[in-house]
């Protein structure tokens, strides 16, 4: 068993401590509310909740990002440490069949790749819910959110769902959903779409919107994180 892994049930409970915990000022995806204010920096509370991001806070030095959630001001939508999990389950699943060696540490892995896909989370600049617009996933035509040019390059769609309440449409709770679009030709048609859990914490050095822990994958599609480790090579797992 790997030593970064911590278990589902485990994930889960830390999860709903951290929405049922928090005060006032910021938005969750069940209406609750927290405090946006955070007194330090992006990677101070990535490191500040061990339970949800220790692995993605290991993932960011394996990178080489530090001084990019130290010190720049981004916008980041963390991924937590479950779907890094649920990449490397993957990667292994994939080295197994094909009777290569699996992975056991996150290190294994080139930094590049991490480095790759983790910037596609990141956006230069403050961007809090009441800045994006409105996507709906069933009326794209008429909301269909809007294209970011994420820090490693790629456009990522990000969109304000905004749900019902009482049978009326667009009046209920507003939730941010962060999806990757997988054909650039066709923008808003088979997004891959990842809803947001906690939006808003300002930390000193710009703002974080904690993805939602089921079912979401780094790199959405399971298969780009197979590929582009397997493509840079996997390095032996150290003593």
């Amino acid at each position: 068993m790997y030593k970064f892994i911590k278990s589902a049930i485990a994930i889960s409970l830390v999860a709903a401590c951290l929405l049922a915990g928090c005060k006032k000022d910021s938005y969750f995806y069940n209406t609750g509310l927290h405090q946006a204010k955070y007194d330090g920096t992006i990677l101070d509370y990535l490191k500040a909740k061990p339970f949800i991001f220790d692995s993605l806070t290991m993932v960011v030095k394996i990178a080489g990002m530090e001084d990019l959630f130290q010190k720049e001001n981004v916008t980041f939508f963390a991924p937590p440490s479950s779907s890094i999990h649920r990449a490397v389950v993957n990667l292994n699943n994939d080295l197994r069949s094909n009777g290569k060696d699996t992975v056991s540490q996150l290190e294994q892995v080139a930094p590049q790749v991490w480095k790759d896909l983790l910037s596609e989370y990141v956006f230069k600049g403050t961007y809090l819910l009441k800045d994006i617009p409105q996507i709906d996933t069933a009326a794209m035509n008429a909301f269909p959110g809007q294209g970011y040019v994420s820090y490693g390059g790629r456009t990522m769609n990000i969109g304000v769902f905004y749900n019902s309440a009482g049978g009326v449409k667009y009046v209920g709770y507003r939730q941010l959903i962060f999806s990757y679009i997988p054909d650039f030709s066709n923008p808003t048609i088979n997004l891959i779409n990842t809803p947001v859990a906690t939006s808003d914490i300002q930390p000193t050095n710009g703002v974080i919107h904690v993805l939602q822990f089921q079912n979401h994958v780094l790199g959405f599609d399971s298969r780009r994180f197979v590929n582009a480790a397997e493509s840079a090579g996997i390095s032996k797992a150290t003593e």
